[in-house]
Parts: C-alpha cells; structure tokens; sequence
C-alpha cells in the first residue's frame, strides 16, 4: 500500500472529500507511475480520480463497526511514533 494514503474509515469527525479525493490522488499516481499526466493523458487521470474517490467515499461511508471511532491527532502521533523508531536504526 502506498505509504501517503491514509485510513479514512472510523475517524472522529468522518473524513472529508478533501481528504477522500487525496487519497484517490495518490492511489492514481501510484497505480499509473506517475506524479503528473502528460496533456494527452490528463483527462484520463482526472476521470480515474472523480472515479476512485466516489467509490472511496461510497465505501467508507457504508462500512460499519462497534470500535469507539479514532482521535487523529492521536494516530497521526503513533505513525509519528513509529516512523522516529523505524529511522533511528
């Protein structure tokens, strides 16, 4: 899974359509190889991003659970956490 794509499921507030449309953003670059479209293949990245984040937002908004939703402030410190001990090696 490509690193800067996030969790967006049970987070407390729901995740944006900023957010939803970022990670549809880096799903696309990282599926084509490519930071930026070429001109001739703008229009194809743009569909495949309006796409994959309906289906994103259609997804996380259906999926359900029982767990107490999440505190991002929280996890964003555990990856910090995490990333400092994986680096210090």
């Amino acid at each position: 899974m490509c690193r800067n794509i996030r969790p967006l499921f049970n987070f407390e507030p729901p995740a944006t359509d900023e957010e939803v449309r970022a990670a549809a953003i880096q799903f696309v670059r990282k599926v084509s190889g490519t930071r930026k479209p070429s001109r001739a293949n703008e229009d194809a990245f743009e569909r495949a991003i309006d796409v994959i984040a309906a289906a994103t937002r259609e997804l996380v908004d259906s999926l359900e659970t029982n767990a107490p939703p999440k505190n991002r402030e929280e996890e964003a410190a555990k990856a910090k956490a995490r990333s400092a001990e994986r680096y210090a090696r």
